[in-house]
């Protein structure tokens, strides 16, 4: 029988061709598509970051669209726009950006919070409106968006309240030695980006994400979430824990883990894996935490050791 995931590791498999030594950041992206998620990569420039997002419209035969963002990018060329002609007498819309399977948007913070928020209200509602017109975009619909530092020159940081429409963030981080030592030979006579083959299809996709929605989560499991989001709310070093929307994103990148793997059901392992990419970019550090040197990655860490997995035929707290 065939595994139900083999596209997918198909999928990652050609990505690899493109990011070397990347392979946790390759599957975590990948999950978020599974579970009908958009990304966010938070990095410096220069680590992969777009070439990431191309590898994964490529291998999946998806169409793309890249915008950069910079501080003149207005709303209508994200949503499109109505221009009248005269010869019909009738206004005729031309699509934006967003009409595509696979948007790219790159450096999201150094656009205006007008822009953005053009961008978040198709994330959410998956459709947008001109002039009264409300158009769906084209399914399946992805956002892989990038975010340089806080404190580069002229970027907008994304508010709280936007950063949690992103099912994930991520980092990749710097290669290490060996890998860079890769990078450059594999740079050497081409770009690797050119042998990246579709190995799936849009259509293959919707059904991977259907059956990834599919995966049985027991009660206990759903207790454990909801007790991790909660304590993140309780704790002493947080002034702002987990929203609803974050729990519901944990549900969701869990079963996607789970499908990953070939299993009909989530584990305590798969909410474990996935607290850390939905919950870093939604909780904010109070004044105490900053004081004492805490993160975020620290914080997720000790409520994850300090919460009991729930026990096969156990009830749970």
């Amino acid at each position: 029988m065939e595994r139900k995931s083999k596209k997918a590791h198909l999928v990652m498999g050609e990505v690899k061709k493109v990011i070397v030594g990347k392979d946790d950041c390759i599957e975590k992206v990948m999950a978020a598509i599974l579970a009908r998620g958009n990304v966010l990569l938070e990095d410096v420039p220069g680590v992969g970051k777009t070439e990431m997002a191309i590898a994964f419209s490529r291998s999946m035969g998806l169409k793309s669209n890249r915008i950069q963002f910079t501080p003149d990018v207005m709303p209508a060329d994200i949503t499109g726009f109505s221009m009248y002609r005269k010869e019909t007498g009738e206004f005729v819309y031309y699509p934006g950006a967003v009409m595509c399977n696979l948007l790219l948007a790159d450096e999201i913070n150094r656009t205006s919070p007008k822009t953005q928020s053009a961008l978040l209200e198709v994330m959410e509602e998956g459709s947008v409106t001109v002039d009264g017109v409300t158009r769906q975009v084209p399914k399946p619909f992805i956002v892989l968006a990038t975010q340089n530092p806080v404190g580069s020159y002229g970027t907008q940081r994304l508010p709280e309240a936007q950063m949690d429409r992103f099912l994930i963030c991520i980092s990749m981080g710097y290669p290490s030695l060996e890998n860079e030592i890769a990078l450059l030979k594999s740079r050497h006579t081409g770009r690797p980006i050119e042998a990246v083959d579709a190995v799936a299809d849009g259509e293959e996709l919707q059904r991977m994400q259907q059956e990834t929605e599919e995966i049985f989560i027991h009660d206990s499991i759903y207790r454990y979430m909801a007790v991790l989001s909660d304590a993140t709310r309780r704790n002493e070093f947080l002034e702002l824990g987990l929203s609803p929307r974050g729990t519901l994103a944990l549900g969701k990148m869990s079963r996607a883990y789970a499908f990953l793997k070939d299993r009909e059901y989530v584990v305590p392992g798969d909410v474990k894996k996935s607290l850390m990419d939905v919950g870093v970019h939604r909780i904010r550090l109070n004044q105490k935490a900053r004081l004492n040197g805490r993160t975020a990655v620290d914080i997720l860490e000790e409520i994850l050791g300090r919460i009991p997995e729930p026990k096969p035929g156990e009830k749970y707290l």
